[in-house]
């Protein structure tokens, strides 16, 4: 039983790292467009004008304040809303990599939530200082990113190499093949981040919750 279990981790293992290998060069290409995305957030906010400063920092200030008054947490509410965020991205990538224009649709989507988390990061640290901004990250971003960031370059080469195919080999058979593979991996990935969704609301939003009353 115990070398059953180890051959399946193995085998798994040994997926991973032939998709990691076979992909390489468009993984960096994903995180580059990422990373890109991510310094875009943080110029943006070093150089927003002072009313600016002051609406978000009266924004995070709020919204730390009425979490820590907030007698009850909709968890429910804010899993559903998650995993509608997560999974409407997963149907967008899908479906980019079935337009003639996928692959700048992919990297405009990667880079925007790189841009969507340099701006978080920045925005928090600039209110709260490094220190505070830092456990208020930590507590309440940290672990679904560790899942839904490498799901969201999966992603985004599954759909960069379906887009490629088909520029590549218009044969009708060959499309249908290549686009159910797309659709049976985007599916496992959806998957997984509603698994990211669940960390995120159930997880995260307890770690944070204790974390604020050091803030």
């Amino acid at each position: 039983m115990q070398n059953k279990r180890t051959k399946r981790i193995y085998s798994g293992r040994s997926l991973l790292h032939t998709h990691i290998e076979n992909n390489l060069k468009n993984y960096i290409i994903v995180t580059i467009f990422f990373l890109i995305g991510v310094i875009i957030g943080v110029l943006y906010i070093n150089n927003v004008n002072e009313n600016q400063e002051q609406e978000i920092s009266a924004y995070i200030n709020d919204f730390i304040t009425k979490t820590k008054n907030s007698a009850d947490i909709e968890y429910t509410k804010l899993f559903f809303s998650s995993i509608k965020t997560n999974l409407s991205l997963a149907i967008l990538l899908w479906f980019a990599g079935l337009t003639v224009i996928g692959i700048f649709a992919v990297y405009g989507m990667v880079c925007f939530r790189g841009f969507t988390l340099g701006y978080s990061i920045s925005s928090i640290i600039a209110t709260l200082g490094i220190k505070n901004g830092s456990l208020f990250i930590l507590s309440s971003m940290l672990l679904q990113n560790i899942i839904f960031v490498p799901a969201l370059f999966a992603l985004s080469i599954s759909g960069i190499r379906l887009y490629k195919s088909i520029m590549k080999d218009r044969g009708r058979e060959n499309i249908k093949l290549e686009i159910l593979r797309h659709t049976i991996f985007c599916s496992i990935l959806s998957i997984i981040l509603i698994v990211a969704s669940f960390i995120e609301t159930y997880v995260s939003t307890n770690i944070f919750m204790l974390t604020l009353n050091i803030l």
